[in-house]
Parts: structure tokens; sequence; C-alpha cells
């Protein structure tokens, strides 16, 4: 009779990039998100705001149209990371996470709270990169093997050269 002994080694699955793209994107979101909810305890935030000022900018459709843009392109990254076809999916997210660096370093322009926003900035920035680095090293799959042998090699060839 044999018993069984407990393993102590989990076993690590490897996780497609896909779903590594959509978990960075929705944690950057939700990092983006707080930091802006957690600035309005910063003192005289609301305050601006009341009296129609963010930043330096005036509260207006055209502010409030391009905040919603700034944001609801990273959200939209979530779904599109998980749906689109690899080529199209590895490009889309190497130029939206490449053009929100500086737009995430921007955060930190005229802020007072510089540990709160400094923070807040550096863990975006590791995750867009960690978007960046997910995006550059896809996998790519080799061609199959009865492609190689297959017995008509020379029109195979002059497919791929055409």
């Amino acid at each position: 009779m044999s018993t069984r002994q407990p393993t102590t080694t989990l076993e690590d699955q490897p996780i497609p990039v896909r779903a590594k793209l959509a978990a960075a994107w929705t944690s950057f979101m939700f990092l983006y998100a707080y930091v802006d909810i957690l600035n309005f305890f910063t003192p005289g935030v609301i305050e601006d705001i009341l009296d129609g000022r963010v930043f330096e900018f005036d509260l207006s459709q055209t502010f409030s149209t391009t905040a919603l843009t700034l944001v609801a392109i990273p959200i939209l990254m979530v779904v599109l990371s998980m749906t689109l076809p690899a080529r199209v999916n590895r490009i889309a997210n190497l130029v939206v996470a490449s053009l929100y660096v500086p737009v995430t370093a921007f955060n930190m322009v005229g802020e007072s709270w510089r540990f709160f926003y400094g923070l807040g900035v550096a863990l975006e920035l590791i995750l867009l990169a960690l978007i960046l680095r997910y995006a550059w090293t896809w996998p790519r799959t080799a061609p199959s093997a009865t492609m190689a042998t297959s017995p008509d090699r020379g029109t195979v060839r002059a497919q791929q050269q055409a």
C-alpha cells in the first residue's frame, strides 16, 4: 500500500501575455484613479475645483472630455489586450504605453505633495515599463516542422518570399 506524500512545491503555471497586459493595465487604472481621488484630500484642491480650476486649467467641457479620454484609453486597453489579434495587440500596447509615459510624468509638474505624487507616478511608470516589456518580448511561434520538411519546400519558400 502506498501513501501519498504531500508536495511542497507549488506549480507555477505560465501566464499568457494577454492576461499579463490586461492585469498591468488594470493595475495602472487603479493607481491612476486612486491618485486622483486621494488628491481631493490635499488642502485647497476642493476649493480650486469649486472655483472652476484644476491645476492650471479652467474646468470646461473641453477639459472634462480630455480628462475622460485620458482615462478611457487605458481602460479600453484592458479589453483590447485580451481581444485584439497578437500583432495589432503588441503594436497597440507599445504605442499606448509609450505615449502614457510622458502623460504620467506630467502629473508631477507643479505638485506641492511631491512624495505622494512621486510614489504614484513611480508606480504608474513601473507598470508602463512592464507593459512595454511584455509587449516587446511577446513570444513568437516558430514555423511548423511539417512545413519545413514537406516535399514541396521550394513552393513554400517561394510563397514566403513573395
